[in-house]
C-alpha cells in the first residue's frame, strides 16, 4: 500500500497536494460569508468595516492561533481528528468519551450541508451572465437539478477512489486561490482605505453598538468553518506542509474578503439584495471562467469533506463508537477509503439539504451551529492534552481556554438562533449521538459480563483432546478470537466451546486476540505457544485506522511460523504435528466465532434495557463479525449463546393443587 510520507516533507509538490486536500471548505467560504453577514441590512460603513474586521479576527485567533499552531501539535504518530485527539487523553477521564462522540457527530451532520452549499453558491453565480438571469434563478428547479446531478455524479464516483482525479487537486485549487486574491488584490488597491479595518476597534464596535450586531457573528463564523476539518485532515500532507502553506491560503482568504468589503462601500448600494460580491469584484468578461473555477474548487471542498467523513467513520468502528460496517479500499493509496453505507447516507442528506432549502442563502442561515460545537468538544479535549499529555504551565493554560472558550462561547450563543431553521437537521444529529453513544455504552456493559478462567488449567485437556482419535476431526488448524488481555486467560465461553458444548478435535488450537493501539496504522503481532506445535497464541496490534483482516494476517503469521521452523532442522520431532499439518493450512482453517444474542431471561434497569436493546438492534442491522473481521469465508462457524445481565429472580409462580402422580401406560 502506497504511503503518504514523502508529502510530509515541506516540498513544492507537498504544499500543492495540501493545497487540494486540507483548504477546500475553508477556501471556498468567499463564496458565501461576506452576502451573509450583509444578509438584508443597509450597507453602511459601520457594519462592513466591522464585518471585515471580525472575519479577519476570526481567521486569525480561531483557524492561525487555534488549530495551525496549536491543535496540529496535537497529532497522534501524524495524524490528526477528534478520535486522534481522544485516543491521546481518554486515560486521564473516563468521560471524556461523550465530547469525542459529540464532537465527531455534530462535524459528521454539519458535513451535509457543505456540499450543496458550496456547489450551489458556486452555479447560482450563472444569475449574474447576461441571458441567463431568468434561466439560472437561486430556488428554481433548473438550478436545484443542475447542484443535484454535480453532487449525484461526485458520490457515484466514490467508489471507484480519487487516485487519477486527485492529482489535479493541488493544481485546481493554486488556481482558485490566486484568482481570488488578484481580484481581491485590485478592490484592494483602488480603495485602499479599507486596510484600516485591520484594527480590532471596528469589530469590537459592530459587537457592542451596531443594532443586533452580535447576532452577526453567526454569519462572521463561516469563515472559519473548515478548520476543524483542517485538523481532520492532519495524517494526509503533515504539519509543515499545513502550516507553510496556510501562510498563502491566509493572504488569498483576506485579500478577498478585504476585495469584497471595499467593493460594497464603493458599489453607491444601499442593500445587497441577490447580488453576491464575490462575483461582483469581478469583471463580467470573467465571470463564466470564475464559476467554472469556482465550481471544480467546491467539487473539492466536498470531495475532502466526503473523505474526512470516511475516514472519522472509520476511527469510530474502530475505537467500538459505531457498529461494524463494510470498508473498502479503492486503491492502493494509504488511508483512502470507501464506506457504502455512510457515502450513500451523505448523498441523502445533501440532496434532502438542497430540496429543503433550494438556494444557498437558506442554506448559510442553517449552517454553523453544529461546527461551534464540534469546536468546543476540541477545546475541551485539548485542555486534557496540554495539561497531561504536554504538561504546559497552568497558567498557560489557563489563558488559551480563556481565548478559546470566551470566543466558541460566543461563536455558539450567535449561532444559537439558527437552530429555529434547522430543527429538523437536529434529528439527524441526535440519531448520530444516539448510535455513538448506545454502542459503546452497551459494548462497555457486555464486556463487564466476560468471564474468563486459567488457560493453563485446560492446557492438558486440550492436549488429550487433539490426539484422541475417536473424536471426529473438527479441523487442522481451530481459530478463536479472544477479548482477553492477558495471555494465561482465556473466555468461560470459548472453553465450554471446545471441551463441553461438542468437543472439537484439531491439531493446532489458536487462540487470536485483537489489541487496539492508540497509534493509527500499527501492524504487529506476537506469538506464544502455550503447547510447542499444538496450542498457539497470536497478539495482533493493529492501529485504530487499520482495518481487520484477520484472514489474510493470520494466513501471514503461520507462514512465517513455517520459515522458522526450517531453521530449526534439529527439533524437527518437536514440531512434527504442527509440520504435518502445515499443508492443509490453505484448505483446512476453521474460524470459530462465538456471537451473544440478548436472552429473554434478563431484569434490566430502564437505563441498562435501553441501551442493550438498542445496541442489539443496531447489531443486527450492521456487519456481522464475520466480515467485520474479514472472515466472510465458508470456513468460519458462528455460535450464539444467550447473554444473561441481569437473570430474572424472585419468580412469583403459583402452584394450584398437590403434586398428583399421572402413569404414562394404563
Amino acid at each position: 500500500m502506497q504511503t503518504n510520507d514523502h508529502l510530509k516533507k515541506v516540498t513544492a509538490a507537498g504544499l500543492l497536494v495540501t493545497l487540494g486536500i486540507i483548504f477546500g471548505d475553508i477556501g471556498t467560504s468567499p463564496l458565501y460569508v461576506f452576502s451573509s453577514i450583509i444578509g438584508d441590512h443597509q450597507i453602511s460603513t459601520e457594519l462592513v468595516y466591522g464585518g471585515i474586521s471580525c472575519v479577519f479576527w476570526t481567521l486569525t485567533l480561531q483557524t492561525t492561533f487555534k488549530y495551525i499552531l496549536l491543535t496540529l501539535q496535537a497529532d497522534n504518530k501524524g495524524e490528526g481528528g477528534i478520535f486522534s485527539l481522544y485516543a491521546l487523553v481518554w486515560r486521564y477521564r473516563h468521560w471524556l468519551y461523550f465530547p469525542a462522540i459529540l464532537g465527531a457527530a455534530t462535524l459528521l451532520a454539519d458535513g451535509i450541508i457543505t456540499p450543496p452549499i458550496s456547489v450551489a453558491s458556486a452555479i447560482e453565480g450563472l444569475n449574474g451572465v447576461h441571458g441567463l438571469e431568468n434561466i439560472i434563478v437561486p430556488g428554481n428547479a433548473l438550478t436545484i437539478g443542475i447542484v443535484i446531478g454535480i453532487m449525484t455524479l461526485l458520490f457515484f464516483f466514490q467508489q471507484f477512489g480519487t487516485k487519477v482525479v486527485g492529482s489535479a487537486f493541488g493544481p485546481i485549487m493554486a488556481v482558485w486561490f490566486s484568482m481570488i486574491m488578484f481580484w481581491g488584490i485590485i478592490q484592494v488597491v483602488h480603495f485602499p482605505s479599507i486596510v484600516s479595518a485591520f484594527n480590532p476597534y471596528y469589530g469590537i464596535k459592530l459587537l457592542v453598538h451596531y443594532p443586533k450586531g452580535f447576532w452577526l457573528l453567526g454569519s462572521v463564523f463561516l469563515c472559519t468553518t473548515g478548520a476543524e476539518a483542517l485538523y481532520s485532515d492532519l495524517g494526509h500532507c503533515g504539519k509543515k506542509n499545513i502550516q507553510v502553506s496556510w501562510i498563502f491560503v491566509k493572504i488569498a482568504l483576506v485579500a478577498n474578503y478585504f476585495g469584497q468589503a471595499a467593493w460594497l462601500l464603493n458599489s453607491g448600494k444601499t442593500t445587497l439584495g441577490s447580488l453576491n460580491p464575490f462575483y461582483e469584484i469581478m469583471p463580467h468578461w470573467f465571470l463564466i471562467p470564475a464559476i467554472i473555477i469556482a465550481t471544480l474548487a467546491t467539487i473539492i471542498a466536498s470531495q475532502a469533506l466526503i473523505s474526512g467523513s470516511f475516514t472519522l467513520i472509520s476511527e469510530a468502528v474502530s475505537m467500538n463508537f459505531w457498529p461494524r460496517i463494510t470498508i473498502k479500499y479503492p486503491t492502493d493509496v494509504r488511508g483512502q477509503i470507501y464506506i457504502p453505507s455512510i457515502n450513500w447516507i451523505l448523498y441523502a442528506g445533501c440532496v434532502g439539504m438542497m430540496l429543503y432549502f433550494q438556494d444557498s442563502a437558506s442554506m448559510v442561515v442553517a449552517y454553523g451551529f453544529s461546527i461551534t460545537v464540534a469546536m468546543l468538544m476540541t477545546t475541551t479535549l485539548m485542555f486534557y492534552y496540554m495539561k497531561f499529555v504536554k504538561k504546559w504551565h497552568p497558567l498557560l493554560i489557563l489563558l488559551i481556554l480563556c481565548v478559546f472558550l470566551s470566543v466558541e462561547t460566543s461563536f455558539c450563543i450567535a449561532n444559537i438562533v439558527k437552530l429555529a431553521k434547522r430543527w429538523k437537521f437536529l434529528i439527524f444529529e441526535i440519531s448520530l449521538v444516539f448510535t455513538m453513544y448506545v454502542w459503546f455504552k452497551a459494548r462497555r456493559i457486555t464486556n463487564r459480563f466476560l468471564h474468563f478462567e486459567n488457560l493453563s488449567n485446560y492446557l492438558p485437556a486440550l492436549q488429550v483432546l487433539s490426539e484422541d482419535m475417536s473424536v471426529p476431526k473438527y479441523a487442522s488448524h481451530l481459530v478463536y478470537l479472544t477479548k482477553a488481555n492477558n495471555k494465561k486467560s482465556i473466555e468461560t465461553r470459548v472453553i465450554d466451546s471446545l471441551l463441553n458444548k461438542r468437543p472439537k478435535r484439531a491439531d493446532v488450537y489458536w487462540f487470536v486476540h485483537i489489541n487496539r493501539t492508540d497509534e493509527p496504522y500499527t501492524m504487529e503481532y506476537s506469538v506464544d505457544e502455550l503447547v510447542p506445535g499444538k496450542i498457539i497464541r497470536v497478539d495482533f496490534n493493529l492501529g485504530f485506522r487499520v482495518q481487520s483482516r484477520i484472514h489474510v494476517f493470520f494466513r501471514k503469521v503461520v507462514d512465517d511460523i513455517m520459515k522458522c521452523r526450517k531453521l530449526k532442522t534439529d527439533e524437527n520431532a518437536r514440531y512434527s504435528v504442527f509440520s504435518s499439518a502445515h499443508h492443509e493450512v490453505a484448505s483446512d482453517i476453521r474460524y470459530v466465532l462465538i456471537e451473544k444474542f440478548l436472552s429473554v431471561e434478563n431484569e434490566f434497569s430502564m437505563k441498562e434495557g435501553f441501551i442493550l436493546k438498542s445496541y442489539f438492534a443496531l447489531k443486527n442491522m450492521g456487519q456481522s463479525d464475520k466480515k467485520a473481521f474479514g472472515l466472510d469465508m465458508s470456513d468460519t462457524e458462528i455460535e450464539n449463546i444467550p447473554m444473561v445481565v441481569a437473570p430474572v429472580s424472585n419468580v412469583k409462580l403459583k402452584r394450584t393443587g398437590l403434586v398428583s402422580t399421572v402413569p404414562l401406560h394404563q
